[in-house]
């Protein structure tokens, strides 16, 4: 198992963007409820991604 920086920011980045993509898509507004959508997708894509890459 690596711990470099690299390797961290590899798995918690996907984790960030859809921690604040919910946030966004929870707060009672259209334009940031959108914007938290498509962060959640773009998290969910990123975490697949990453899922299986060494």
């Amino acid at each position: 198992m690596d711990l470099s920086w690299s390797s961290l920011s590899d798995d918690i980045a996907p984790t960030t963007v859809l921690v604040l993509g919910f946030l966004l898509f929870v707060f009672p507004e259209p334009a940031t409820s959108a914007f938290g959508a498509g962060l959640l997708l773009l998290g969910a894509a990123w975490w697949f991604y990453e899922w299986d890459r060494f």
